[in-house]
């Protein structure tokens, strides 16, 4: 079925109209097809009803054709608009054209096929504009949108920045707490262990066994609690980039074996087997035997927990590349795959419960993770459930420059103390300038 096309008519001349009226007839236009003679009624016919297209008389007697464009104009009335010009308005025809008709025709150039084809062809170029503008209209609400979007991520990047200050204030006040809390409780710990200690001397008179046992209580429970202390502080000082390396040459065979001298009595008391076995050729080592101790007393600690029957070993081996092992072994429950990762993350143990069996703080595993790292080293798990575990710290005999630098966070150095050092990258102090390049030269 053939369109019928709504055509309105706009012209002072009868003669003309009817001119218009039987060339579309003749063309076979399917139409409903409206005539008014001035520029009012053909406002009111627009302002109205819906038109396909407007063939526009450009001499009208009450205005002229641009006069009722321009009023259509700012009515925002659009439509396909056919201004019909006589001899020499060509000229006046283009002023309408860039005013905002479709197209022009001569009346003398009025016929069937012309005026057909003018009618399509205003048609065609209204509903492409139409499609144009539709399209200009959302490109404007989508570039608009992308602005509100753009804004809103601004808005909430500014507020996760500002959460991300205020959580790093958090932790820095938080470390620093624990740093203070941690070392002001230290003061009075050494006392009550130091005068513990006292009290069971022989010397300074003779206790009964109920106060020995009171004391020696009081004594365990004291070393227990500045271990953790300790072990708080060390914490607060590698998240406050405070904590130091002083490196020396050392005989690492004496560190372990004094350290497992130490730790002996714990074994004992769970009648545990302490086991040591040295295969190293050259016991020297260029490292910091504070940290060495303080990595191999938290894994025995571990062991020693963790462990009820059965025995612990203790192993250190050459490796290639000039490196050297140490390896704590032990029987007891064992550490599942899926928790191999966490145990090493702060204040994580695998039972989190506050009626564990085994108590602690969960920073021990954490610390020695950095500590190794910061000397270069790896840490190796090997475990299972019921059976027991097996930790292998891989270090290099000797500490460097370029190792520190490739494992840590940037750090100072003082001569032979080496302070690692998150919280200022980019600082430099007289003491780091005028450091040496490298480290003292010995043979290994």
């Amino acid at each position: 079925m053939e369109q019928t096309v709504k055509i309105l008519v706009v012209d002072d001349d009868e003669v003309d109209r009817m001119a218009v009226r039987d060339a579309l007839v003749k063309a076979g236009v399917h139409m409903e097809l409206s005539e008014v003679s001035d520029g009012n009624d053909a406002f009111s016919a627009l302002s109205t009803a819906t038109f396909d297209c407007v063939f526009l008389d450009y001499h009208l007697l009450a205005q002229d054709g641009l006069t009722l464009l321009q009023q259509l104009r700012s009515s925002e009335i659009k439509v396909p608009l056919v201004v019909l010009t006589g001899e020499g308005d060509e000229q006046n025809a283009v002023q309408l054209i860039k005013a905002g008709a479709t197209d022009y025709l001569s009346k003398s150039r009025i016929s069937p096929e012309n005026l057909v084809q003018v009618l399509w062809s205003a048609i065609r170029v209204y509903q492409a504009e139409v499609q144009v503008a539709l399209a200009n209209e959302q490109l404007r609400e989508s570039h608009e949108e992308l602005i509100r979007k753009n804004q809103e991520l601004e808005r909430q990047q500014q507020q996760i920045q500002m959460q991300n200050f205020k959580l790093l204030e958090a932790s820095r006040l938080k470390s620093h707490f624990l740093a203070t809390m941690s070392h002001e409780l230290r003061t009075p710990m050494s006392a009550i262990i130091g005068f513990s200690q006292v009290l069971l001397r022989p010397k300074f008179g003779q206790l009964t066994h109920q106060q020995t046992d009171m004391v020696e209580r009081i004594l365990n429970n004291g070393k227990h609690l500045l271990m953790l202390l300790n072990e708080v502080l060390d914490f607060s000082k590698l998240e406050a980039g405070r904590l130091y390396f002083k490196t020396e040459i050392f005989d690492v065979s004496k560190v372990i074996n004094l350290t497992v001298a130490e730790m002996r009595s714990l074994a004992d008391a769970k009648n545990l087997p302490l086991l040591v076995q040295n295969d190293l050729q050259n016991a020297l080592v260029f490292n910091d035997p504070v940290r060495i101790k303080q990595v191999l007393i938290n894994l025995l600690s571990n062991a020693i927990k963790f462990t009820e029957s059965g025995e612990i070993w203790v192993e250190v081996k050459e490796l290639p590349a000039n490196r050297v092992a140490i390896i704590v072994r032990d029987t007891g429950i064992g550490i599942a795959p899926r928790d191999f990762k966490r145990i090493f993350e702060a204040f994580r143990q695998v039972d989190q419960t506050i009626t564990r069996k085994y108590p602690g703080t969960g920073l021990g595993l954490a610390i020695i993770d950095s500590l190794v790292r910061m000397m270069g080293g790896k840490i190796f798990l090997e475990s299972k459930v019921g059976i027991g575990s097996m930790f292998k710290i891989e270090l290099p005999r000797q500490i460097t420059l370029s190792t520190v630098a490739a494992n840590a966070p940037p750090f100072q150095l003082d001569g032979d103390e080496i302070l690692y050092s998150a919280q200022n990258p980019h600082q430099s102090s007289s003491q780091a300038k005028s450091a040496p390049i490298g480290y003292p030269k010995f043979k290994l």
